[in-house]
């Protein structure tokens, strides 16, 4: 049974650019912020004080589940 909540096509997307990004992460107010800020609603990301954002360990194990290993 699924149990984690359905990403759609774009914030799946944004995931991968978030994991793209690397240390210095992703900054806020790019055209996928309403995925980014889905993301970190999900606990998936994270915004950190100077407003990039960055993944969660969550976000780096939905990545590898969902994105680099699909079913």
């Amino acid at each position: 049974m699924w149990t984690e909540p359905y990403l759609e096509t774009c914030c799946r997307s944004a995931l991968h650019r978030l994991m793209l990004s690397g240390p210095a992460g992703r900054p806020a107010g790019l055209k996928d912020q309403p995925c980014l800020d889905r993301l970190e609603r999900m606990g998936l990301a994270a915004q950190d004080a100077d407003g990039r954002y960055h993944p969660t360990p969550q976000g780096v194990a939905r990545h590898e589940a969902e994105i680099l290993s699909p079913p």
